[in-house]
């Protein structure tokens, strides 16, 4: 089968998975967060951490939640990583250092997985389970906790209610993660990827001499890796590495997991607010972006004039073997196109304009569908600008889902979507000032800038995912990458927050005749259009310098 019938069968076998589970997944969600019952191990974890499932909670209290629980989270796993030596199955691998144990404490508890680490040789299997996957789980379940509190906010009325953090933190793990990776981490097994608590194992090489080849429990990691839209990977060369996706079928499951639970959330949304065709405006908003993107870097690959890839037959640097071009554009799309950033191929090999697509979909806002959660309430805050938009155009107070957007509704909504360019283009341009980022990059020019904004666009998108050839290990980009990580995250979070209890201490408005419809192909385009303006008038000149130079070089 050639490279790019392989491909077309792997999107195809794509979307019929996805729209297999899209009503029953979604349904379901629907029901987890707005039943009144709690499961029997619920009652336990609540009245072990003396809450009170019944009592729901303010808009600010929620958001104390969020940050409190996300703080501690930070110290706990820095803690971990600072006392590797004396925890078991460390493997005489010693205490991470403080910079790196920052910066990783940091990125796992906000969802973005940045590794500026070798974890084969850094983290002992201990810290690996007991620190970054039970991180995998609880940062993902907190960015489905926002979400839904975000829906409330359109749902209720003259409350000053959006629901309790706690108990949607621990559904969304209980009843919804764990189960679901539970599943998958023994097909991922079944299909030959390593789950083994060793460190390693010897080899004998054809020459004669003996190698060391890295085990680790690698299953039970990347299976919430890419269903919690997480993106770090137990060995250094993440999906790429054979361990960890071995084959077509490992990488379709492992695209699946990551579209499976923000696609589904679409439905989610629609059942919550009672109109289902508001969650598939915004599904087919997502999938028309995350479509001509992977049109855009699938083309820019397959067709790409560099001298060395003509005189290779392909552009084939970077990419693994048993992928190919197809299937490496593919989970480069999705992955930037959510906040994952798996990768099973090297970015920094991507084309110009390849690699300029994968910058552009974080770009975007990572709407398309964007991570767990975090999709969702940022295509809703997309919706909001949107109408805000659309009755400056009319002259008339804008409404969505019944709902009035006022000043401070719009405030809200803005902050949410100025925070990730404002903190990427000033780390992005602090760093190009100082004089030690030259050294830290392998290449000078448009292809060096774009390595640079990369690196801050993943981090204050919470993508995780590496452009590759910038050296990242300093103290200044361990801590700057953790400050746009930080901002990146919950400063969008409490602005979302804040426009739910807008949102839910208002009355529901009756629509009328001069009430826009949100429900068909009108409000679909100017939601698209608002998406992709915002970007580009933020972004152009940046990517102008950066990617646009390079592929019209």
């Amino acid at each position: 089968m050639s490279d790019t019938a392989a491909g077309f069968l792997q999107v195809g076998l794509l979307l019929v998975a996805l729209a297999v589970v899209y009503k029953p997944l979604g349904d379901y969600m629907a029901r987890v967060f707005s039943t009144e019952k709690h499961l029997k191990v619920e009652k336990g974890l609540y009245k072990v951490a003396r809450v009170d499932p019944d009592a729901e909670q303010h808009w600010k209290t929620y958001a104390s939640g969020v940050l409190g629980f996300s703080f501690v989270a930070i110290i706990l796993l820095y803690l971990l990583q600072r006392l590797q030596s004396i925890l078991p199955w460390n493997f005489d691998r010693g205490a991470v250092s403080p910079g790196v144990a920052f910066n990783t404490a940091i990125s796992f508890v906000t969802n973005t997985n940045w590794q500026s680490y070798t974890p084969e040789s850094t983290m002992g299997h201990f810290v690996q389970m007991a620190g970054l996957t039970v991180q995998n789980f609880l940062s993902a379940a907190v960015g489905l906790a926002v979400a839904i509190a975000v829906t409330r906010g359109f749902i209720r009325s003259k409350t000053d209610r959006i629901g309790n953090f706690w108990v949607d933190l621990t559904r969304g793990t209980v009843r919804i993660l764990l189960p679901m990776a539970f599943v998958f981490a023994i097909v991922l097994i079944g299909l030959g990827v390593v789950q083994s608590l060793k460190s390693g194992i010897d080899v004998v090489n054809p020459d004669g001499s003996s190698s060391r080849i890295a085990l680790a429990p690698a299953a039970s990691q990347e299976v919430i890796k890419e269903l919690g839209t997480n993106g770090g990977g137990i060995f250094n060369g993440n999906s790429a590495h054979p361990f960890e996706n071995p084959n077509a079928w490992t990488n379709l499951i492992e695209i699946f997991l990551i579209l499976v639970i923000p696609v589904a959330l679409t439905r989610t949304f629609g059942k919550l607010v009672g109109k289902t065709k508001q969650g598939y405006v915004l599904l087919s908003v997502m999938g028309a972006l995350w479509g001509l993107m992977l049109v855009g870097i699938w083309c820019a690959e397959a067709f790409t004039k560099s001298p060395a890839a003509l005189a290779a037959g392909a552009n084939m640097e970077g990419k693994e073997q048993r992928f190919g071009i197809g299937l490496t554009s593919i989970f480069a799309d999705t992955t930037t196109g959510t906040s994952t950033g798996a990768v099973n191929g090297m970015h920094d090999s991507l084309s110009g304009a390849g690699g300029g697509g994968t910058l552009l979909n974080m770009l975007l806002g990572e709407v398309s569908p964007g991570g767990v959660g975090t999709g969702l309430y940022g295509i809703l805050v997309m919706a909001v600008i949107a109408m805000f938009l659309a009755g400056l155009m009319v002259g008339r107070t804008p409404e969505y889902l019944g709902k009035k957007l006022g000043k401070r509704e719009v405030t809200c909504a803005a902050i949410s979507m100025l925070a990730m360019p404002t903190v990427m283009l000033l780390g992005s341009a602090i760093a190009l000032l100082l004089p030690g980022t030259s050294g830290a990059m392998s290449n000078s020019g448009p292809h060096g800038l774009s390595e640079v904004l990369y690196a801050y666009a993943s981090a204050s998108n919470n993508n995780g995912s590496a452009f590759g050839g910038l050296t990242v290990t300093n103290d200044w980009f361990q801590a700057s990458l953790g400050v746009c990580m930080t901002l990146g995250r919950f400063i969008p979070i409490v602005a979302v927050l804040c426009l739910a209890g807008s949102l839910a201490a208002q009355r529901k408005v009756p629509e009328t005749a001069g009430t826009l419809p949100t429900t068909g192909p009108l409000f679909g385009t100017m939601l698209a259009g608002t998406v992709v303006l915002v970007a580009a008038l933020t972004f152009i000149p940046a990517l102008a310098l950066g990617p646009i130079a390079e592929a019209l070089a």
